[in-house]
């Protein structure tokens, strides 16, 4: 029987140092790199209506997370996000050539934000990728990107290097990982069926699964319907003041959800005006777009009518939060 323990604490003892080592090698190796990729040959044709489309999607994705105060996409803190995850900055996204992504080839930006993995083969993990958005939709924000837009100009300013925590560090050595680039075209929906639409805007365009699903990790971002909890809410993120706050239950649950909360003009009014049917408004992370049309937030509340329903008593978990907090 002595034998028998001895061998099992050397077995223990091994495991130990293993998990060990390999957590001392992710905590000095950090993110992890990739070969620099195989970039398409693409290029973008500049339209007027492309920069129109590609400035909607940009308001919607990329000055949330860019824009500094003066509107221009330096990067900056991403103060919305879990202390758990570290200190995060995003990029400068200008079209400065040092700074910026002034230099970069229309290739290397779709291939970029369909994967995440950048023309030296450096991984952005905290970047969302778009695998569904539509070829269309991916060319018209290159479009806008490279347009005479403000937000885009050249600049030099940019934040500081984000300080990655040991969790987020382990997670893109495990479960965050880059996307595969897949050269099949991706075609915009049916724009007249609105469950279709409503699901292309807000899975591929608006992201609004990443937030109002079950966990910030585990998601599927091929297919988000198979995300944990999706659309039922309930991760935790920092809202006004770094207070924390829960995101909301979108799915029509009759108890939990927003089935008895809005009509579907109510929620047309707080998605794109922020302003709910008792008068108060959202408040962060979520903010107003009034860059979406009637038709593209009305047909997102049709598809969400679609989606299995999940109890969840996020105003329950937000009180019982905030009064912890007090």
């Amino acid at each position: 029987m002595k034998k028998v323990f001895k061998i099992i604490g050397y077995a223990l003892g091994s495991l130990v140092l293993l998990i060990a080592g390999y957590c001392t090698y992710v905590a000095v190796v950090g993110v992890p790199s990739y070969d620099p990729p195989t970039i398409p040959e693409i290029t973008v044709e500049s339209t007027p209506a492309r920069v129109a489309r590609g400035e909607v999607i940009g308001q919607i994705q990329c000055l949330a997370c860019h824009a500094n105060n003066e509107n221009r996409l330096t990067g900056k803190y991403l103060g919305e996000v879990p202390a758990l995850f570290g200190k995060l900055y995003s990029k400068n996204i200008t079209q400065d050539l040092e700074k910026g992504i002034g230099n970069w080839t229309d290739g290397e930006l779709i291939y970029f934000l369909r994967t995440g993995v950048r023309r030296d083969g450096t991984f952005a993990p905290i970047m969302p990728q778009y695998p569904n958005m539509a070829d269309e939709d991916l060319k018209s924000v290159v479009a806008w990107l490279r347009s005479d837009r403000f937000p885009v100009q050249a600049t030099k300013e940019e934040a500081p290097e984000s300080e990655l925590s040991f969790v987020s560090k382990l997670l893109t050595h495990t479960l965050m990982k880059p996307l595969t680039y897949s050269p099949e075209l991706v075609s915009l929906p049916d724009s007249t069926d609105p469950v279709a639409w409503g699901k292309y805007t807000a899975d591929a365009i608006g992201d609004c699964y990443s937030c109002h699903s079950g966990d910030l990790i585990d998601q599927n971002k091929v297919h988000p319907e198979k995300s944990k909890g999706y659309y039922g809410g309930g991760i935790e993120m920092k809202g006004e003041g770094g207070k924390p706050v829960i995101t909301a239950n979108l799915t029509f649950d009759e108890q939990t959800g927003i089935a008895k909360k809005y009509t579907k003009e109510q929620f047309i009014r707080v998605v794109k005006l922020g302003v709910r049917p008792d008068g108060s408004v959202l408040k962060q992370p979520m903010f107003p777009r009034p860059m979406l049309s009637d038709n593209e937030v009305g047909a997102i509340y049709e598809f969400l009518k679609t989606v299995p329903k999940i109890q969840n008593d996020i105003a329950k978990k937000n009180a019982e939060l905030q009064l912890a907090e007090k």
